[in-house]
């Protein structure tokens, strides 16, 4: 496993990272489906990621209602000081006005309820899971140094939040000397490239780690719909279908399925399976800290992190630059126009 610096922090990370998505009994609507492990099926898999040298892990208090929280505790309790913990607040975890959002009764209730589930008295990286318009940046920021000064968290940072909200965090902690966010997690996959117009470039400016989910775009770019084992128009049952029906993973089908051909024509020259090359390549990309990997069996998880052993060449990255590029968005357009006049 390899290790890349964490933003500006002088902690080292995996680039492979374990997702916990798929811990608990997804009882919520918006992660029915995706995955249902056991205590058992946990212990294995977190066993397994450390043992090869994972050593950053990413959960949230919404998976599960909780108990994807509750079950990566469990698999943790020996070897806790083993990882870079982190976890997110924002999302509903209650049916109660106050129980959602960035307000400081929610951020310091939903951080306390965290740290008893995860059994742990701190948490490494802390990371607001979505934006609140209602409640001013300050005071998420003053409560999340409150909770950096008790110790309970380490860092914190940002998960789903546009590149001005970001940097509009970042002056307010300048303006009033707080602790500023330190990364960004984001979307990003060969057929979704949004994070290179602002979000990626923002984050290396702002010298901020930059954590990938879903680089498999949901399961299309594993390949799956070109064999016939998914249908992409059809069951519902298949996996990126059904997180695609919550709007995570919109892809048009004809310019994908043209990715995914060159990610198997590359894959035949490595030797390697098409999600291999997928997550080679977002290892390749110059912003990316680590890659968020959920798995729903071994067989998935052993897959993902031999991504890692994989070097694409200069011809292996501009045949898949090639074919998933996209026109630039303005005023990105103009800029690289006259960038060099």
């Amino acid at each position: 496993m390899r290790y890349r610096l964490f933003g500006n922090t002088g902690v080292w990370v995996s680039q492979i990272s374990l997702g916990t998505m798929t811990f608990g009994d997804a009882l919520d609507p918006l992660h029915s489906g995706l995955g249902a492990l056991d205590q058992q099926g946990v212990d294995r898999m977190v066993d397994r990621a450390l043992d090869v040298g994972i050593n950053f892990i990413d959960t949230a208090d919404s998976y599960g209602k909780g108990r994807s929280e509750e079950l990566l505790g469990r698999a943790l309790r020996r070897r806790r000081d083993d990882v870079v913990l982190a976890t997110k607040v924002h999302s509903r975890t209650g049916p109660g006005p106050n129980d959602a959002g960035w307000s400081r009764l929610h951020v310091t209730r939903a951080l306390e309820a965290s740290l008893r589930r995860l059994k742990t008295d701190h948490i490494d990286l802390y990371q607001l899971h979505n934006f609140d318009n209602l409640t001013p940046f300050e005071e998420v920021l003053w409560a999340l140094d409150d909770a950096v000064q008790q110790g309970k968290i380490r860092y914190f940072g940002s998960a789903t939040l546009a590149a001005w909200q970001i940097t509009k965090g970042l002056g307010a902690s300048a303006l009033h000397d707080l602790h500023r966010l330190i990364s960004v997690q984001a979307h990003y996959s060969l057929v979704r490239l949004d994070v290179e117009r602002d979000l990626g470039p923002m984050a290396q400016s702002e010298k901020l780690a930059l954590t990938v989910w879903s680089p498999l775009a949901g399961g299309f770019l594993t390949g799956g719909f070109l064999t016939g084992r998914f249908n992409w128009d059809g069951p519902l049952n298949c996996p990126a279908r059904r997180s695609g029906r919550a709007g995570f993973h919109p892809v048009k089908p004809e310019p994908g399925f043209k990715v995914v051909e060159m990610l198997r024509t590359v894959a035949t020259r490595h030797d390697a399976s098409i999600p291999q090359v997928a997550i080679a390549w977002l290892l390749a990309r110059p912003t990316v800290t680590s890659v968020v990997i959920d798995a729903r069996t071994m067989d998935q998880l052993d897959d993902s992190i031999a991504a890692s052993g994989v070097t694409l060449t200069e011809q292996d990255l501009a045949d898949l630059d090639a074919v998933s590029a996209q026109p630039p968005a303005h005023p990105n357009r103009l800029q690289q126009m006259y960038a060099a006049r």
